[in-house]
């Protein structure tokens, strides 16, 4: 006979003694932390990367330095300012550096699966809790952004908690009330992290409406769940106030709500929403399992019972915040980041266990074979288009990027520097890690062929930093890749670099060093004179975060 729940060693080892006095979330917290840390380790020193660089970093190094809540070194883009603070205190305690950055991100990013552990056990069992926070962990965009300072790891923990203390049938008032605190921190960490409340206020509204025996506790979990909005309205409040600008800079907002609007881009964005929580990365490998598993009986315990499920309650609140959220990343942001999706992953994964545990009696082969399918994601780049900062392709461009650097500053200290961002902003800025002194740089917006050819009509650079800006995979079959191209070039801002040596001879120059790794490259030109051409009066546009491009020239 099959192990029961109280005989597994799981289970013994997170229980002490009884069901309903299990091992607390502070207990649990350390055990979190040393795993996120230890997997973490050779990652701890790398310095800071993409949107990192662009907007989290100088926004958190400007309100180390003077305290100002209102970033002045980067674009302002209304992103509320408690990662940004929480970095701040880190830096003033043990000292500004990208360990210390990881180190505190790792805290945060153990605090939220702390959080996966805590409601998976409430809603099931501590092995269920176990099976899922794992995979949550090891699942590739999650490992990646674990030690990466973006705002949506922070928003992650806070939306995960608040769904600890509010994803019940029926929420006491002290539950409601936690529930709204965490909220609200996720929203004071990314504004996008209030969608979960609403979607759950919008629930306890029906709900309201449908029990009337019920009512006045559905509406007060609702008016509780209100309460994240009144922190965030007072940001843009103040943000307003003190720059003019309600949802940050114009052009970041034509480019993130304003131009995202087109009904066609919308099917295709949700289109890749969908894929993005349930095949992207592997995550095909425990979504097929589930299914499968679905046409199988429920497995009887002990006393002759079904196996417990995940209450249908509590089954259509998780529905409606999958869907909420899928709805509104598929409306709002001009680049289809999977990192806006954290919070989903743990909840996926959740109903994936649960089933498994259901209806498979060697579940735990399940898990495995999970496990092994988000190692290799991790490592190893699909054959498909996918962002570096998804798996362990950030560290290679990294390395590519301030490798690329060093040979740039071994052959000529005093170059002008043709590049693009972000690498425009790591030689501009040492508190990115990169160098010690500021190196001029003049920069475009990206390798494709119309910007090199921009760039060709330019002046004041006598050498250029060229890389691929994003990972290229043409292992997929054309018939597969249809539209793929045209689509995003049209609402998705997509581009081809233009190869080292071509950039070479467009411009006139020498390519004297460059590499690859796993489908990135970065190399390095020189030209025998300063190019003396028209300059491109500067002009900025906001992509991600914070991203200035279009032709720019850069003086420290």
């Amino acid at each position: 006979m099959a192990q029961t729940d109280r005989q597994s060693g799981i289970y013994r080892l997170l229980y002490r003694g009884h069901r309903e006095d299990p091992l607390p979330a502070w207990m649990v917290f350390p055990i979190m932390y040393a795993g996120v840390f230890l997997s973490h380790w050779t990652l701890l020193r790398l310095p800071y990367f993409w949107d990192e660089a662009g907007y989290y970093i100088p926004a958190a190094y400007d309100f180390f330095r003077t305290g100002t809540l209102i970033p002045y070194s980067t674009l302002t883009n209304a992103h509320p300012p408690l990662s940004a603070i929480y970095l701040a205190l880190w830096w003033k305690v043990s000292g500004f550096s990208p360990a210390v950055t990881r180190l505190a991100v790792c805290l945060v990013a153990a605090l939220a699966l702390t959080g996966v552990f805590a409601l998976c056990r409430r809603l099931l069992n501590a092995e269920v809790a176990a099976a899922t926070t794992l995979l949550t962990a090891l699942y590739p965009v999650w490992f990646a952004q674990s030690t990466l300072a973006h705002a949506d790891i922070f928003a992650a923990a806070g939306t995960l908690w608040g769904l600890f203390y509010c994803l019940e049938e029926r929420p006491s008032p002290r539950q409601g009330w936690l529930a709204a605190l965490c909220f609200s921190l996720a929203a004071l960490a990314k504004e996008t992290a209030i969608a979960t409340p609403l979607v759950l206020l919008l629930w306890h509204l029906w709900e309201m409406r449908r029990k009337p025996t019920q009512g006045r506790e559905h509406l007060r979990v609702a008016l509780q769940l209100g309460l994240p909005v009144l922190p965030l309205a007072a940001w843009y409040a103040y943000h307003f106030h003190k720059t003019g600008y309600l949802f940050g800079n114009p052009e970041f907002v034509r480019y993130n709500a304003i131009a995202t609007l087109h009904p066609l881009r919308f099917v295709i964005a949700f289109a890749v929403r969908l894929m993005d929580v349930t095949v992207y990365l592997n995550l095909f490998v425990p979504v097929l399992c589930m299914v499968a598993a679905m046409f199988l009986p429920a497995l009887r315990q002990q006393d002759g019972n079904p196996r417990p499920r995940v209450s249908w309650n509590i089954q259509a609140q998780i529905g409606l915040v999958l869907l909420g959220n899928l709805l509104l990343f598929s409306v709002l942001g001009g680049a289809l980041l999977t990192r806006y999706l954290l919070p989903l992953y743990p909840l996926i994964l959740l109903l994936c266990v649960s089933t498994w545990r259901r209806r498979v009696q060697q579940w735990g082969w399940l898990v495995a074979l999970s496990v092994v399918a988000f190692l290799a994601g991790i490592f190893v780049n699909p054959p498909y288009r996918f962002a570096p900062e998804d798996n362990l392709s950030y560290r290679n461009m990294i390395l590519l990027q301030h490798q690329a650097i060093a040979q740039l500053l071994h052959r000529d200290l005093h170059a002008t520097v043709l590049t693009a961002w972000p690498v425009s902003d790591e030689l501009t800025k040492p508190e990115l890690g990169y160098v010690r002194q500021p190196v001029p740089v003049v920069a475009i917006e990206n390798f494709s062929l119309p910007q090199v050819l921009r760039a060709a009509q330019m002046r004041g650079y006598n050498a250029a930093l060229i890389f691929s800006t994003k990972y290229e995979s043409n292992a997929l079959p054309p018939i597969l890749r249809w539209g793929d191209r045209s689509w995003n070039q049209r609402f998705f801002d997509d581009h081809r670099d233009v190869p080292p040596e071509i950039v070479a001879r467009l411009l006139r120059g020498t390519v004297v060093w460059q590499q690859k790794r796993d489908g990135l490259w970065a190399a390095v030109i020189l030209f025998p004179t300063v190019q003396n051409a028209q300059f491109v009066a500067p002009s900025f546009r906001a992509i991600s975060p914070a991203r200035s491009v279009k032709i720019r020239e850069i003086h420290p």
